[in-house]
């Protein structure tokens, strides 16, 4: 079986194809960083990061390009409420969306470019658009340029709607638009705004100053990266329209044949309701990083499939937590009972990584990353190593570990790498957790001695302080095995 993908053009689940033989080129919609990021924000990068793991195990070189949106109208109106400069509080939020991102392992991508890095090619593309018949710029004298959408025969083909049917386009009150489907392609420079938000074009008067729309930002800057024709663009799916439909129109009637797949990841809900700020039910990212490890908020984010609705309500980074914890305290069991014996293994390269993994597991995320059946593969076969473990059946239980470490591996939840991650030039935490195993192996070990003694009240009270200070024992047949809860 080959990877399909839900195509959302082709409202079909479509086998996937690149281009080029072994290359994948992918545009994914970043963030406008006019504010910090909240748990939608994570969730499409997270996707995204999935998809781009699962096919670098499939073999393809991926170049994954997701870009920063820096120059908007509330990324300007922001800044005036601030008293910052637009590009100053640009920067400080695009930061913070990348901490955020590192915090849950989320791969940096091959390029992210800002849109006020690509203005000559937006204005480009502009131009082509005016030669070609689509676009044209206001009778007013000013540098506003719309697309004439009407003009597009093909106009509505990514959501499959009718321009009848279509809401109005919003462009915050620009002049000089002859049709009110009609979307902004350029902005004239108007009173008040920055002198430093406005770029000269040969549009309007001959003046022609003025700043991008938001949506020809996207289509030059994909094409920049990844060419006039490219594998996959993906986004919220919030962006569907008008965003990515006019972004399809645009490019295509500038020439460019665009994007081969369109993937679309689900919206998130808090108990139930759609997340908005007008509701004031926002959960925002350094909230969720504050309430649960990363690799468990990872865990949580990435567990839906991508594109239904994934639900936040009190206790999902606890179930979470419990559902990783789980992985752990096998994995750290398997290891310490095949240590020494010729079953202990290293981990598999990334190369091999397709060769160990279960059936069930690469079914599940060739078949449109269907990653509720990927993680159940993941648990059943933690659980089937437990078993082969309290039944002193080495080679099953190294079998297990071997896929447990590539399943991980591939959903970017390996916590021994996580681990390693966070212990990377730093002495200190390291040594700090070996001084944690000495001190609770040297506890576990009078533990035994008093229940071998039949001292069963000093053996509880060891388990008892352990539990209070977050650590949870598990008695097996090969031993006595710890985690921290």
């Amino acid at each position: 079986m080959s990877l399909s993908l839900f195509d959302s053009k082709a409202q079909a689940v479509r086998a996937f194809e690149p281009i080029v033989q072994g290359q994948v080129g992918i545009y994914l919609c970043g963030p406008t960083v006019q504010g910090a990021p909240h748990v939608g924000h994570l969730r499409s990068a997270l996707v995204y990061d999935q998809l781009r793991r699962w096919l670098t195990v499939r073999g393809h070189n991926v170049t994954l390009v997701r870009n920063v949106t820096d120059i908007d109208d509330k990324v300007l109106d922001n800044a005036k409420q601030t008293g910052e400069q637009w590009w100053a509080l640009a920067y400080r939020y695009e930061l913070e969306f990348n901490r955020a991102y590192s915090a849950l392992g989320i791969q940096a991508p091959t390029y992210e470019p800002r849109a006020t890095a690509a203005i000559p090619e937006m204005i480009e593309i502009i131009q082509r658009l005016i030669d070609n018949g689509y676009a044209y710029v206001a009778d007013d004298g000013s540098a506003n340029v719309y697309f004439s959408a009407g003009k597009w025969a093909d106009y509505g083909e990514l959501t499959n709607q009718r321009i009848t049917e279509m809401e109005s386009s919003d462009d915050g009150e620009q002049r000089g638009k002859r049709e009110s489907h009609d979307f902004a392609l350029w902005k004239a420079h108007k009173p008040g705004e920055p002198e430093s938000a406005a770029w000269n074009t040969p549009f309007g008067d001959g003046k022609g100053k003025g700043r991008p729309g938001w949506h020809i930002e996207c289509s030059a800057m994909s094409t920049k990266y990844l060419g006039t024709k490219f594998d996959i663009h993906g986004g919220g799916l919030d962006l569907r329209f008008p965003h990515h439909e006019n972004e399809l129109a645009q490019s295509r009637a500038a020439g460019d044949e665009f994007a081969n797949y369109w993937l679309h990841n689900g919206l998130v809900n808090v108990s139930g309701q759609k997340m908005s700020k007008s509701l004031g039910n926002s959960i925002f990212a350094s909230d969720l990083l504050a309430a649960g490890r990363g690799i468990a908020v990872r865990y949580y984010l990435g567990s839906a499939h991508y594109r239904s609705v994934l639900d936040y309500h009190e206790g999902v980074l606890d179930e979470a937590e419990s559902a990783v914890s789980r992985i752990e305290t096998f994995i750290d069991r398997a290891t310490r009972r095949l240590a020494g014996t010729k079953f202990a293994a290293e981990p598999v390269a990334a190369a091999q990584l397709l060769s160990v993994l279960p059936a069930e597991f690469v079914s599940a995320m060739d078949d449109d990353l269907a990653m509720p059946a990927a993680l159940a593969a993941l648990h059943e076969t933690v659980r089937g190593g437990n078993s082969s473990l309290d039944a002193e059946d080495l080679p099953a239980a190294a079998n297990a570990l071997v896929a447990v470490h590539a399943m991980t591996e591939v959903l970017g939840i390996n916590p021994q790498a996580w681990q390693a991650a966070a212990h990377s030039g730093t002495t200190g935490a390291a040594a700090k957790d070996e001084a944690l195993e000495t001190l609770v192996v040297s506890l576990i070990a009078e533990r035994d001695a008093a229940r071998a003694a039949k001292d069963f009240a000093r053996s509880d009270a060891i388990r008892d302080q352990l539990k209070a200070a977050g650590i949870v024992l598990e008695d097996a047949a090969d031993g006595t095995h710890w985690s921290v809860s």
